[in-house]
C-alpha cells in the first residue's frame, strides 16, 4: 500500500474494527479529476452485502471529515474476494503455499510479473517458486499481488 493509503487504512480500522470487521486494504486509484477509492473488509464468518453497506455509511462520514484525498471520488467497499490482492507481510504469511501473481515496481533478473507458489516469508523478503527458481522479492517492491482463484 501507498503512504496514503495507509494512512486511510489507520483512519478506518478503529471504526470498521468496532464493526466487528476487520480492514483487509484500501486501494486509491486516480482516473484523471477523478478516482476510486476502496476498501476491502473481511471477517472469519465472512461478508454480507449489508456489511458492506453499514462501513460504507460509517466511512463516508469519516472521510467527510478528514477528507484525507484531494478532489472528486467514488467510495467502494467489498469483500477481498477469493482472488484477493495482498496489502501486508502478515497476509503473505497467512497464504504461504498458495500461488500467487505478483507484480514488481521495478524488474528483477529482467521480469516484473511472476506467477508461483509463496514459499515463505522471511523479515521483509518475499520467496516464490516459479517454474521450479525461486525469487526473493522485497515487500516494498512489490507494486501489486493477488492470490490466484
Amino acid at each position: 500500500m501507498k503512504r496514503s493509503e495507509q494512512h486511510i487504512a489507520s483512519l478506518l480500522e478503529p471504526t470498521i474494527n468496532a464493526l466487528g470487521l476487520q480492514v483487509w486494504g484500501v486501494e486509491h486509484i486516480s482516473q484523471g479529476r477523478y478516482s476510486v477509492l476502496r476498501v476491502y473488509i473481511d471477517s472469519a464468518n465472512g461478508i454480507s452485502i449489508e456489511d458492506c453497506e453499514k462501513v460504507s455509511r460509517q466511512v463516508s462520514a469519516i472521510l467527510d471529515v478528514e477528507d484525507p484525498i484531494a478532489g472528486e471520488y467514488n467510495l467502494e467497499v467489498s469483500s477481498p474476494g477469493a482472488d484477493r490482492r495482498l496489502f501486508t507481510l502478515e497476509q503473505f504469511e497467512e497464504f504461504t503455499g498458495s500461488e500467487v501473481d505478483l507484480r514488481l515496481k521495478t524488474p528483477l533478473e529482467g521480469r516484473r510479473k511472476f506467477k508461483g507458489q509463496l514459499a515463505s516469508v522471511t523479515g521483509d523478503k518475499i520467496s516464490l517458486l516459479v517454474e521450479g527458481s525461486e525469487y526473493q522479492c522485497p515487500f516494498e517492491a512489490i507494486e501489486k499481488a493477488h492470490i490466484v482463484f
